[in-house]
């Protein structure tokens, strides 16, 4: 019976690949899918990447719709970069309780009472928070963009532990918000002792969301598309992988020869993960969920997006 439901399974993917090929070429769509996205997401979609490689891939494309395949914050990033196009996401359910962490009201308070410091804030945040803010980051480029702020304040939202790595690499003053990612936030350093007794010949890869504790442990710190770059590179055959478990798929792609081993089978973003093949090719069919930012918010978000694509 199990190899009876695996057969109906794959046999209902096939038809949805092939109706989905159809759909872009109807709406001349293309698909954009974060690295923590299901197998069968990153599978079929044009591009794969983390935060910034989108946003960067969403400004530049000549598509007449966007399909993002990740949470409604990089969706929100996608049609503030692309106003004119259509922006759509699978299931409007998945969000980011990191983003929802931060608050209007809460960064103003913040603002008025440093009022000399300038807003850096992760890319994983709401179009009202990024309309608030002086320049967006995204992990991959986060000490580069602090850097390159013309203030020795800096307010950071809304990533602690984030916040926290990048204190480690500038001499400013980071006032760092209290958010942190729930899926991340969950590796403790016992899960990574007992990985490390498990498998002694691998390095520990982990992305700076974690703990401070849990990132001192790490053979190499740095983003996912870090990460993946990392192990592609690195002439270790074995690693214990210390981020969400969608970044196995990329893994498996570019070194089929290597062992990943991820850190705990916690390391799985719900929201992230209710997205589907199916729900893909509905969300062409009907055009629907659209994302949608009100056009005074987006024009103030949209600098603050552009200012971190500048940033080289």
């Amino acid at each position: 019976m199990e190899a009876l439901a695996l057969e109906r399974k794959a046999e209902q993917n096939r038809e949805l690949r092939e109706r989905l090929i159809q759909l872009k070429k109807e709406r001349n769509a293309i698909i954009l899918a974060h690295y923590y996205q299901r197998d069968e997401i990153q599978e079929v979609a044009d591009f794969r990447g983390d935060s910034f490689l989108l946003a960067q891939k969403a400004a530049q494309t000549d598509a007449d719709t966007i399909v993002f395949c990740g949470v409604h914050f990089m969706g929100e990033s996608a049609k503030i970069l692309a106003p004119n196009k259509t922006v759509l996401i699978p299931d409007e359910r998945a969000g980011c309780p990191m983003a929802d962490m931060v608050n209007v009201d809460g960064l103003r308070k913040l603002k008025a009472q440093h009022p000399n410091a300038k807003v850096v804030t992760y890319i994983n945040s709401s179009a009202e928070i990024k309309a608030e803010t002086d320049i967006c980051c995204t992990s991959s480029n986060a000490v580069k963009v602090i850097q390159s702020v013309d203030s020795d304040e800096i307010i950071w939202v809304p990533d602690k532990n984030l916040g926290h790595y990048v204190q480690q690499h500038t001499d400013k003053k980071m006032i760092i918000w209290e958010g942190y990612c729930n899926t991340h936030d969950m590796l403790t350093v016992k899960d990574v002792m007992e990985m490390k007794a498990k498998y002694p010949g691998a390095e520990f890869v982990v992305h700076p969301e974690c703990r401070p504790e849990v990132v001192e442990l790490g053979d190499f710190v740095g983003s996912t598309t870090a990460i993946l770059e990392y192990c592609k590179n690195s002439p270790a055959k074995e690693f214990i992988v210390g981020t969400e478990d969608g970044t196995g798929y990329q893994l498996r792609v570019d070194s089929p020869d290597k062992a990943f081993h991820f850190a705990t089978k916690f390391l799985v973003c719900p929201n992230m993960k209710v997205n589907n093949l199916k729900k893909l090719v509905k969300c062409l069919e009907t055009m629907k969920p659209q994302i949608y930012v009100p056009p005074a918010v987006a024009d103030k978000a949209r600098a603050s997006l552009e200012r971190m694509l500048q940033v080289k």
